[in-house]
């Protein structure tokens, strides 16, 4: 556990640490792009990015999650495996983006809806995207190469210097000429390229464009499977945005992703969690131990999940304001929903690893398949009536299924006694402080604003009124009056031997699901 700890203080941190800088720096630009952008513009190119990140889980095949675990195995050869998953992950990028480009058109009509007069543009918006697939593929395959090498320092130069790269293009190409969508998606792509090749360059000793028949053969013998419950789960992300544009248009969709950004900010706690829970929950050896940790470890952690949701749900209004051009600000509407959905996406993975401790992971895909169906029927019956917030409550819905079923299929193979009591009275509380901050706080002024910053400021207070903290919380929280004991403490779990060894690969398997990965 202790040797965990020391690996994320070294290599967890650097990662978590490259998402939000590249977060904030994504939402502090926000004010200039909204107002250099229509909603068209903005939903047309997040489409794109949305359809490259789905497509690019099929091109890689498995093939990152089978070199995440084969590169530490003792029988294997590093290198090898490295070149072998490297040849077969550029073939297949650069055979699929051919086949792809001669349909660009029919593709656009699919994903843009466009009118006929708008056909030609889209067309070559989706060429742009289809171009994108291939950077997009190799970029996260050679980033992985740094994380397994554990080149913390490597991996968080590379990707804030290709998001300020980008942002400096962007900007050029969306605010100086006026480009739009198409700056969006030149800014983003073109500079992933120029990185894409430097890093090829750097790593250019073990790569290799020979194809290893047998050995690939292998790969994709653990990998494809991984393959159609990670299609099916970032669907639920996607599936949305393409009815949006499909029965309520472009400037909507447009709306939704700008809903999605800033409901992210749940997913920076998230990231930090993915990264430290599959080492923390495998190195319980003790099942009775471990089912008690876990119980404990997803109350905590869904009542910290549930603040920044109750912050997020009750401040929309004024982060648009502050964040977005006026023609965005009905982007608030969902913003909750989504955070609460980013919330129910993070107990999936809890539960993705509780599965993974059975080695019985053939659930996952019936689990998210179901949801998958679960939100693409939703989309269709709210998204007409109710627009974003239909999309937003189908994507909470599909979510609760998901969740539901894993529970079934995690309860059969091994029992978690989960903290019902505590459970609700996070609920509760939460339900609560939205319930009086929307029907009593103004929307708008200093005096809403502060109104609804002290309601959500009240969460914790709740949770201690309601009995939520147990006995051993209570002195937890006591400690932090204390900051120099806390901090030696977590000094004297830094310096104790490992009591169980890890595989890295699980820091980096968990934390690899982002909505926001692109560049």
């Amino acid at each position: 556990m202790s040797g965990y700890l020391r690996r994320l203080a070294t290599t967890g941190a650097a990662y978590t640490a490259a998402s939000i800088l590249s977060k904030l720096i994504a939402v502090a630009l926000l004010p200039l792009y909204t107002r250099h952008l229509s909603l068209d513009d903005y939903g047309a190119a997040e489409v794109l990015f949305a359809a490259v990140v789905s497509a690019s889980i099929v091109v890689r095949l498995g093939l990152i999650e089978a070199v995440l675990r084969f590169y530490y195995r003792e029988d294997e050869n590093p290198d090898r495996i490295v070149g072998a998953t490297f040849s077969g992950l550029f073939w297949t990028a650069t055979i699929a983006a051919l086949i792809a480009l001669p349909f660009a058109a029919p593709l656009s009509e699919l994903l843009l809806n466009p009118k006929p007069d708008e056909l030609h543009t889209a067309t070559e918006l989706t060429r742009f995207a289809i171009g994108g697939l291939w950077v997009a593929t190799l970029f996260e395959y050679l980033l992985t190469l740094f994380r397994l090498d554990e080149r913390a320092r490597a991996y968080f130069i590379t990707t804030i210097a290709n998001v300020l790269a980008t942002i400096a293009l962007t900007i050029v190409l969306v605010v100086g000429v006026g480009d739009g969508a198409r700056g969006l998606l030149l800014g983003s792509y073109l500079t992933g390229a120029v990185f894409v090749l430097a890093m090829i360059a750097i790593q250019r000793r073990r790569l290799t464009l020979r194809v290893d028949p047998p050995l690939l053969h292998r790969l994709l013998r653990f990998g494809l499977p991984t393959m159609p419950a990670e299609v099916s789960l970032y669907l639920l992300n996607f599936a949305d945005r393409l009815i949006i544009v499909q029965m309520r248009g472009l400037a909507e969709a447009g709306l939704y992703s700008l809903a999605v950004k800033f409901a992210q900010a749940v997913n920076v706690l998230v990231r930090g969690f993915q990264l430290a829970w599959p080492p923390l929950a495998y190195s319980i050896r003790d099942d009775d131990e471990a089912r008690r940790t876990y119980a404990t470890v997803i109350t905590l952690f869904l009542a910290g999940c549930t603040w920044l949701v109750v912050g997020l749900w009750l401040l929309a209004q004024y982060l648009l304001r502050l964040f977005a051009a006026p023609k965005f600000f009905d982007a608030y509407e969902v913003v909750g929903l989504i955070a609460a959905a980013v919330t129910l996406y993070a107990l999936y993975m809890v539960m993705v690893v509780i599965l993974g401790r059975t080695g019985r992971t053939e659930y996952n895909l019936p689990a998210a398949l179901a949801a998958l169906v679960a939100n693409i029927a939703l989309n269709l019956l709210l998204v007409p009536p109710l627009g974003i917030v239909g999309a937003g409550l189908a994507l909470v819905a599909s979510y609760l299924v998901v969740i539901a079923l894993m529970y079934g299929f995690t309860q059969r193979l091994f029992p978690v006694p989960y903290e019902w009591a505590r459970l609700a009275r996070i609920l509760f509380a939460a339900a609560a402080l939205v319930g009086v901050g929307e029907l009593v706080m103004p929307a708008s002024g200093f005096g809403g604003l502060v109104g609804r910053l002290a309601v959500a400021l009240l969460y914790p207070p709740l949770l201690f009124v309601l009995g939520f903290f147990t006995a051993e919380e209570r002195g937890w929280l006591a400690r932090l009056r204390h900051p120099r004991e806390l901090a030696a403490s977590f000094a004297a779990i830094r310096a104790r031997e490992p009591a169980v060894d890890g595989d890295p690969g699980e820091l980096y398997e968990a934390e690899r699901m982002d909505e926001d990965s692109r560049f």
